[in-house]
């Protein structure tokens, strides 16, 4: 159901965004969504309560924090697979690296690779040459063609819930 307040503008990125979920199956082009969260990791402060006859295990409210972890997911609804990865920061520097692992480990055979993500500060073309000068990407990388399809604000401004993408080609690459 699209918002009654939606304009045209709103309207265009939407139909680009569902023209790219519809597309059909194919290993060459494969459409991935991209992700990522963070998770606070926290330690016990007391050492819990062992299991007992009719008792669980049981541990105290009171914890410590330990950190934050960060989680990149790629998903490929079509081929039903997923891919995590845990890193202990979110930087420019770990998007590239997951786009990179992306294309040269999850996709190699991939003549492009069509990544449908949010518009976090990190996700977009220039998070790629912070981490690999111009011209300087791995061959792998380079010879993939990427097509990041970003521009959160739009669909979150004006859209429904979780639907956050409308088209925009960076890298050079053409939409197939």
């Amino acid at each position: 159901m699209i918002a009654p307040e939606a304009n045209a503008e709103f309207v265009a990125a939407m139909e680009d965004v569902l023209d790219v979920y519809h597309r059909p199956y194919d290993p060459n082009y494969p459409v991935v969504c991209f992700d990522e969260s963070n998770k606070q990791q926290v330690k016990e402060k007391r050492i819990p309560l062992p299991m007992a006859a009719g008792q669980p295990e049981r541990y105290d409210c009171e914890y410590e924090r330990n950190g934050v972890s960060n989680l990149f997911m790629v998903f490929e609804p079509l081929a039903a697979q997923r891919h995590v990865s845990v890193t202990d920061r979110r930087t420019a520097l770990d998007y590239a690296a997951q786009m990179q692992e992306l294309v040269d480990v999850h996709y190699p055979n991939a003549l492009k690779v069509v990544v449908v993500q949010d518009q976090l500060n990190t996700h977009c073309a220039a998070s790629l040459y912070k981490a690999f000068e111009p011209g300087r990407c791995p061959t792998n990388f380079r010879q993939t063609r990427v097509t990041l399809y970003s521009q959160a604000w739009q669909l979150v401004k004006h859209g429904r819930d979780r639907v956050k993408c409308i088209g925009t080609s960076m890298l050079g690459a053409s939409d197939s």
